[in-house]
């Protein structure tokens, strides 16, 4: 049974990890047009869950993407500097809808897998009953 837990466990990390990529692909999207913003980027790392002893997924750290901002002459925009330029993002949109596909996508594995994992535990609990 420790093993049904350990699946179960794993996939949820899984499913927690991709949604915060996924929230942060979001959130970068959103923030295209908007001056100054830098693209988050996330990492994660590998760890064991003290309950179960499941080998899991967690968010290693969120950092921002050094990539340089792009900039655009706009003499007329409300915040252009001294020089008539406007600082943007360095939001690439499709770099971002890409990431979200991905995310998207492991997270129906994972949810695949708990759903697998679920079934199969349902049916050693009915095998157990009869």
């Amino acid at each position: 049974m420790l093993d049904f837990l350990k699946a179960a466990a794993s996939a949820a990390s899984g499913m927690r990890a991709q949604g915060a990529r996924l929230r942060y692909a979001s959130e970068n999207l959103a923030n295209a047009d908007s001056a100054g913003y830098q693209r988050k980027t996330v990492s994660f790392t590998d760890a064991v869950d003290n309950a179960s002893g499941a080998r899991t997924v967690e968010i290693d750290r969120v950092d921002t993407d050094n990539a340089p901002l792009a900039r655009r002459f706009d003499p007329t925009h409300p915040l252009a500097d001294q020089q008539g330029y406007v600082t943007g993002s360095n939001v690439n949109m499709l770099m971002e809808v890409a990431d979200a596909r991905e995310a998207r996508r492991s997270f129906q594995a994972n949810m695949s897998i708990f759903e697998q994992t679920r079934q199969m535990y349902g049916e050693v609990l009915e095998l157990l009953r009869r």
